[in-house]
């Protein structure tokens, strides 16, 4: 199934062999699961709290 059948994006740093497989779907907030149990728990977040969230990611403050 592809991105538009189900509404959910897969991390392109996701693979089948590895521990960190996340998908998110946008709607009116941004859901986030995990990839490996599609029937698992959702995470939903607030589209500026993902922001935030994107942002502190890619300045490295989760980097260790």
């Amino acid at each position: 199934m592809s991105p538009r059948d189900t509404g959910w994006f897969k991390s392109v740093r996701s693979s089948a062999n590895g521990p960190a497989c996340v998908e998110v779907r946008i709607t009116g907030v941004v859901a986030v699961r995990d990839s490996k149990n599609a029937t698992g728990s959702i995470s939903e977040y607030a589209p500026a709290a993902w922001r935030a969230f994107l942002e502190a990611v890619k300045s490295g403050r989760f980097d260790n």
